[in-house]
Formats: C-alpha cells, structure tokens, sequence
C-alpha cells in the first residue's frame, strides 16, 4: 500500500463498518468468502472484526461490546465513540460511517482541520492487542484526528497514524477465498455532491482536488461522491434516505469474477450483474453494498 509522507495526499487507509453484532457480521463476512480476524476490543467500549487486504486496507466492523465504558468513553470527550453512536441514531446499527486516510502525522492534520474549520473534536491516541490466526499477539497503537461536515451525522473522514504497527504476521488474514486483494474504490451518496469537495480535499490534504464530477483520486484508491439517482442507477441498490453526506458501497478488486461469483453463489448469498461488477446489497452484518470487480 502507498503510504503518505510528513506532505502529500492521505491514502485510503480502512473503512468503518457500524454492526449490531460482531457475530452476524463475521458469519456474514465469511460466507462472503473473507477471512475475518480475531476479535480486537478497543479501551473504550467499541469492539471490531478486522478484514486484511493484501494492498494494506481493510475493513472494520464494529459494534459496542461494553455499553456502561462507551457511554464514558463518551462523557469523557471520545470523538471515535460519540461518531459511532451519532451514527447508530441516525441511521440504524449496520451501515457504513467512517473512512480512514492514512498519516504520518495525526498532529499535523488535526491542526489542519481546525484551522479549516472541518474538526470533529479532540484527537484520539490508544492501543489495543492485536492477534493473528496462529494465536500470536502484540500491541498495535493509534493517533486519531477527526474531520466532519458541519451537518454530517451520517458520515465521518478520520486521518490514522499507526504509532506502533503489530509485528504480526497478516498473510493468512489475507488469503480470501473470493479472490479479494483489496479496495479500489469508496462510493459516497450526496444530495450535493459538489459541497463535498472541501472537506474531502483537505481531509486528504490535497489542495488541487478539483472533485468537480465528484471524483477523489487518493494514491491507492478512488472515492466517488454520487448523487442519490446516478448511485441507484449505477449499482442498482438503493440510496437510502436524503443526506449531507453518506458512505454506501465498497469496491474490491478480485483477481478472477467467475471464481468469486460461485463462490457466493455455492454460499447462497444472492448477487447481481452490472456491468463488470458482481454486486452484494447490504444485509445483516454488511452495512454497505459490496461490489467485486476483477482487475488483472
């Protein structure tokens, strides 16, 4: 995966995916064909089931494991814990409420979004333990900076320094049977696609993105902010309720189409044809649409 430097536009870094239960979640995520991590539990509430791509992104599922520390970790000024139970209320236990741009420097960008005018609140550093398949575990440690539209409760964009990154080994997390390498593209609904472009551009630090077709290019990935029809129309999945700002679909790249669509079809799991894309519509433990697209 690119990474940024101390200056340059923030990579796609991971995806926050709201859930009711980390169990349905990773019954559905392993029917889906991915290999779901152990389960991590955050300080302060909120616990996750990771997905590792090979390109270095990759998705978290979420949900509140200990309800009495997430309500304190809220009191206490928490951003991470209070977006998430924002989100819950306004759009229910699934869905899809953060993306994640990777940074060298979280100071830096919280000092940036302040100055803009696009901070969520305070800064967030914690640690958790981490634990690959074989059972090894080691210590990975976060610095959190948060950025928002001023009327955004459906959506959030965060910049993740990895202070310490686990000494693990991830090759078996990202060996997934649907042929999933990693993430190509984040697809966002808007009502005004265009009044976007200021919080995306300096959420990721790129001062020259003109986003004027609601298309982002970060180095290793591409968000495209869709108008309600053209979303509908494209993927064939719904657009939900009218917002400021929501993350609907998640693109992957797979390495071979027809192995992934038997795959899902030997699981049951119903997916339709758009294009070059196979789409999933979002289901229990799945917040957001899944489209997998073969890319050589």
């Amino acid at each position: 995966m690119t990474r940024t430097t101390a200056a340059g536009i923030h990579p796609l870094d991971h995806l926050v995916l709201p859930v009711r239960s980390l169990d349905v979640a990773r019954a559905r995520l392993t029917a889906l064909g991915f290999v779901v991590a152990p389960t991590g539990i955050h300080p302060f509430g909120t616990e996750n089931c990771c997905v590792f791509l090979a390109d270095g992104t990759y998705l978290e599922p979420i949900s509140v494991g200990n309800e009495q520390a997430a309500t304190k970790a809220i009191a206490d000024g928490n951003v991470f814990v209070a977006r998430d139970r924002v989100y819950r209320d306004s759009c229910g236990d699934e869905g899809f409420s953060a993306m994640v741009l990777a940074t060298s420097n979280a100071d830096a960008d919280h000092k940036r979004y302040v100055e803009a005018g696009i901070s969520a609140g305070d800064m967030l550093s914690f640690s958790r333990a981490f634990t690959d398949t074989a059972g090894k575990s080691d210590i990975a440690s976060f610095k959190l900076a948060f950025a928002s539209g001023s009327k955004a409760t459906d959506a959030f964009v965060f910049a993740c320094e990895r202070v310490n990154a686990p000494k693990v080994d991830r090759a078996a997390l990202q060996a997934h049977a649907n042929g999933a390498t990693g993430i190509v593209e984040v697809v966002a609904v808007s009502g005004q696609p265009a009044e976007q472009r200021r919080l995306i551009s300096v959420a990721a630090d790129d001062p020259t993105a003109s986003g004027q077709s609601g298309t982002f290019h970060l180095p290793n990935a591409i968000l495209n902010v869709l108008d309600p029809a053209s979303f509908t129309s494209r993927f064939g999945v719904s657009a939900g309720a009218p917002t400021e700002l929501r993350f609907a679909a998640v693109v992957f790249s797979v390495r071979h189409a027809d192995v992934t669509s038997r795959l899902l079809a030997a699981n049951s799991i119903k997916h339709d044809i758009s294009g070059n894309d196979i789409v999933v519509q979002p289901a229990s433990g799945q917040g957001a649409a899944f489209i997998f697209r073969e890319i050589k």
